[in-house]
C-alpha cells in the first residue's frame, strides 16, 4: 500500500500524531507552505480513537483541509506497550517443542536486583496450562531431528478452542535455521481454528537465543488480537473523516510502516512515540547545528531519554518492555517513571518519594480538577508558580492553584514539618534527580563526554525541569523545539518507511563462511526490496544498509560492525573493522582469537519527502513578547517577580535574561537565574547554562 495520496490543486498536508498516557498531540505540516501547526488534546484511554478524532477534526476544521489534501498521516502509539504494562492483553498460548514449555517461565539466570526481596518476576504472557509442547526437532543446523507430529497438533487445536484463547505464539527449537514445521503448526492450527491470531517466532525474530526469541514471540501474540482492534478502528475513524490514505505508524526503530506490518508484528510498536520524538530530534539537531544531543522528553507519565551521537540516535536490539524481554531492532530509548502525572508520596519510612505511579490522564494532577487526589510533580509547579496558575493549552484547561495548594500543605508539607514551598520544591528535586540518573545512564555510563552535549528537552514537561537538569548534570546548553510537548507528532513526520531484516548464521569468519554471509546478504536484500514494494515505496527511494554482529569465539555477546551501505568488504578488513570496534566496546581486542558471525540485519529504507524547516520572523521586541509578570519560586532567590513570555512573539536572536518563564500551547520552559535564553532562525529555543 502507498503512504501517499495524491491531492487536487495546489494544498497537501501531512499529519503526524502521538497518542500518550496523559495528552494525544498532533503536528501539521503544510506542504505547499512549510508552515507548521501544533495541537494537543488530554488522551481518552478507554477508546485512544475518540482524542485522535477530536484533535483531527479540529484541524481539519481551523485549516480548512478537505480529506484529499491529507496526503500523509503519521501515527505513533504506546497502546501496546500500556496494554502490557496493565495486563490488558488477549488470552495466549504457546505451542512449542516438547520439554521446552517452560522455558518462558525459567528465563535467564540473571538477577539484577539480587538482595531485593520486593522484585517479582512477571507472570509469564502465556500461563502454563496454555503451553503445549509438540513432537518435532530441528538441529542447530537446520536438519529434522524428529519430524513434525501433525495429530499431536491436531490434538492441541482441540484443546486450544476448548480453552477458548485469542492467540497462540508458535516457537520452535532453531526455526531460525528451518522454519518448516512452524509454518506446517501455523497451517495446521488456522485450519482448525479460523479467526485466532498466530505469532510464528521465525516470522517475527528469526534469530538463536530461545528464551529472547520466545518471549518476544509471546508478547506479540499478547498484544496482537486487541491492537489488531485498535487498528481497525483507526483506519475506520481516519477513513470517516473523508481522508483517502491509510495511516501510517512508527515503529520501534523509528521508522514508519503500514497497517498490514502492524497487525502481523504489533511487538515493534513498543516505543513508537518516544523512538520518533529522537529521530526528531536528530534531524532538528542537524539544522541547529548540534550534532550531539542527549534527548529528555518528559511526558505526562514517563520521561524518555536517549543519545544521539554525530547526528546518528543510537539503536538497541534489546530490551525490556514492562520486564518482559523484546529483542527487535529499535531506539535506544531509556525509560523511567517520572513525568508530570508522577504521584508524591511519603513512604512508610517517612521518605519523599515521587512516581513510578501516575495519576495519568483521568484522573490527572489535582490541579486540573478532573477528579485526581493525589498531589503530583505537576501540582508541585504549579504552587511553585512555574506553571500557569490560570489556565494551560492557551486557555483551553483551567487550572485550579488553590486545590494543589491545599493538597500539598495536606498530605507533603503539612507531615514532614515544612513550608508548602519547600515540599513543592523537593518534589521537583527528587523527581530531577532520578532524571539525572537516567541522562547518565545513556552517556557518562557508556564512555561519552557529556560536557560535549546539548540536552534537547520536549515533551510537555522538558522544560520545565531541563534547566535544573543540565546543571546538575554539567550540561552546558539546552535546544528546546518550538512546541515541545508536540516533538513526537513532529518526528513522525520526518520518519521515513522502514523495517529490520536479520539473519541468524553462526559462521567462521573465514572464506567459507564469507561466502555464507555474502548469499544471505543477498536474499536479505531480496526480502527488503520486496517489502518496500508491498508498502508501495518507489524505487528510486529506497535504500538498504547492513550490519553484522559478530564476536570472538567463546564470547556471549555480539557487537555491531556496520557495512558501506550494501558493499560487502573483503574479509580482512571486516576483521579489522570488528577488531577496532571491540576495542571501542570494551578497550582492547583479542587478535589470537577466531571471529564468529553471528547475525546480519538488512535494514530498508523508503524515503519520505521532508518539506525544509521553514524561518520564522519572530516578534518586533522582547517587551512585546512579555504576557505578564508572577512571582515564581527559585531555589536560591524563593520567590521572585518573574517575567512570563510567549514564545512566537519572541525576536529572533534577542537575549532573554533568566529568570523568565516561556509559555506556548503545549509547553513551558524556564530559565533560571543567571541562564540566557534566544530563539534561532527555525524557532528553536536555545538556552546557555553557562554565562
Amino acid at each position: 500500500m502507498t503512504h501517499t495520496a495524491t491531492a487536487p490543486g495546489g494544498r497537501r498536508f501531512r499529519v503526524g500524531f502521538d497518542v500518550g498516557g496523559t495528552f494525544t498531540d498532533f503536528t501539521l505540516l503544510a506542504e505547499h507552505t512549510g508552515e507548521l501547526h501544533y495541537f494537543k488534546v488530554p488522551s481518552t484511554p478507554h477508546d485512544p480513537s475518540e482524542a485522535i478524532q477530536a484533535g483531527l477534526a479540529h484541524l481539519m476544521r481551523e485549516h480548512a483541509i478537505d480529506g484529499s489534501e491529507l496526503v500523509h498521516v503519521g501515527h505513533g502509539t504506546t497502546v501496546a506497550t500500556n496494554m502490557v504494562i496493565e495486563r490488558r492483553g488477549s488470552r495466549t498460548a504457546l505451542v512449542t517443542t516438547r520439554g521446552f514449555r517452560d522455558v518462558l517461565e525459567i528465563g535467564r539466570q540473571t538477577r539484577p536486583h539480587l538482595y531485593d526481596y520486593n522484585v517479582v518476576k512477571p507472570e509469564p504472557l502465556a500461563p502454563r496450562e496454555w503451553r503445549f509442547e509438540i513432537t518435532e526437532r530441528i538441529a542447530a543446523d537446520g536438519s529434522v531431528l524428529q519430524p513434525l507430529d501433525e495429530d499431536e497438533v491436531v490434538a492441541v487445536a482441540r484443546e486450544l478452542a476448548a480453552a477458548r484463547v485469542e492467540s497462540v505464539s508458535i516457537c520452535f527449537m532453531h526455526s531460525y535455521r528451518n522454519n518448516a514445521h512452524e509454518r506446517r503448526t501455523r497451517d495446521i492450527l488456522a485450519e482448525h481454528l479460523p479467526g485466532i491470531y498466530l505469532s510464528v517466532s521465525s516470522e517475527i525474530l528469526p534469530e538463536f537465543r530461545e528464551y529472547e526469541r520466545m518471549s518476544t514471540t509471546a508478547l506479540n501474540a499478547y498484544v496482537g488480537p486487541r491492537m489488531a482492534a485498535y487498528m481497525r478502528n483507526l483506519v475506520n475513524s481516519v477513513k470517516d473523516m473523508g481522508v483517502a490514505t491509510q495511516p501510517a505508524t512508527v515503529h520501534s526503530n523509528g521508522g514508519l510502516m503500514s497497517v498490514e506490518s502492524v497487525l502481523s508484528a504489533p511487538v515493534r510498536t513498543c516505543v513508537s512515540g518516544p523512538a520518533a520524538g529522537v529521530i526528531g530530534a536528530a534531524e532538528l539537531g542537524r539544522a541547529a547545528g548540534f550534532p550531539n544531543l542527549i534527548t529528555f522528553d518528559v511526558g505526562g507519565t514517563s520521561t524518555d531519554v536517549s543519545l544521539v551521537a554525530a547526528l546518528q540516535p543510537l539503536f538497541t536490539s534489546s530490551r525490556l518492555v514492562a520486564d518482559y524481554p523484546v529483542k527487535t531492532q529499535m531506539v535506544d530509548v531509556h525509560v523511567i517513571g517520572a513525568g508530570g502525572g508522577s504521584i508524591a508520596r511519603i513512604d512508610d519510612a517517612g521518605a519523599l518519594k515521587v512516581g513510578p505511579q501516575s495519576a495519568g490522564a483521568v484522573p490527572g494532577p489535582i490541579a486540573y480538577d478532573r477528579g485526581g487526589a493525589q498531589v503530583t510533580l505537576t501540582d508541585a509547579h504549579v504552587v511553585l508558580g512555574r506553571l500557569n496558575p490560570v489556565a494551560l493549552l492557551e486557555g483551553r484547561m483551567a487550572v485550579h492553584a488553590e486545590r494543589a495548594r491545599a493538597a500539598m500543605q495536606a498530605q507533603i508539607a503539612g507531615p514532614l514539618g515544612l513550608s508548602i514551598e519547600e515540599a513543592a520544591f523537593g518534589i521537583l528535586r527528587i523527581a530531577n534527580s532520578n532524571m539525572a540518573r537516567a541522562v547518565r545512564a545513556v552517556s557518562t555510563e557508556r564512555g561519552h563526554d557529556i560536557r560535549k552535549f546539548v540536552l534537547c528537552a520536549f515533551g510537555g514537561a522538558g522544560g520545565l525541569h531541563a534547566a535544573e537538569l543540565a546543571s546538575d548534570c554539567g550540561i552546558g546548553a539546552l535546544l528546546i523545539p518550538q512546541e515541545p510537548g508536540t516533538m513526537c507528532a513532529r518526528g513522525i513526520l520526518l520518519s521515513d518507511i522502514s523495517m529490520d531484516f536479520v539473519q541468524t548464521l553462526m559462521a567462521h569468519a573465514k572464506p567459507a563462511g564469507w561466502a555464507v554471509v555474502r548469499k544471505t546478504l543477498g536474499s536479505l536484500a531480496d526480502k527488503a526490496r520486496a517489502w518496500l514494494d508491498s508498502e508501495g515505496v518507489a524505487e528510486s527511494a529506497q535504500r538498504l544498509s547492513a550490519v553484522i554482529d559478530a564476536r570472538y569465539q567463546g564470547q556471549n555477546f555480539e557487537i555491531p560492525v556496520p557495512l558501506d551501505g550494501m558493499r560487502l568488504m573483503a574479509l580482512d578488513d571486516f576483521i579489522a573493522a570488528f577488531s577496532a570496534a571491540h576495542v571501542r566496546e570494551y578497550g582492547y581486542d583479542a587478535a589470537d582469537r577466531a571471529v564468529e558471525i553471528v547475525n546480519l540485519r538488512v535494514r530498508a529504507v523508503g524515503l519520505v519527502p521532508r518539506a525544509p524547516l521553514a524561518r520564522v520572523a519572530g516578534g518586533a521586541s522582547l517587551s512585546d513578547a512579555v504576557k505578564e509578570r508572577r512571582k515564581v519560586y527559585f531555589e536560591a532567590a524563593g520567590w521572585t517577580d518573574t517575567p512570563v513570555y510567549r514564545r512566537a512573539h519572541l525576536p529572533v536572536d534577542a537575549p532573554v535574561d533568566g529568570p523568565a518563564v516561556i509559555e506556548e500551547m503545549s509547553s513551558t520552559t524556564v530559565v533560571l537565574p543567571g541562564q540566557q535564553a534566544r530563539v534561532d532562525q527555525y524557532g528553536n529555543l536555545i538556552v546557555n547554562l553557562n554565562l
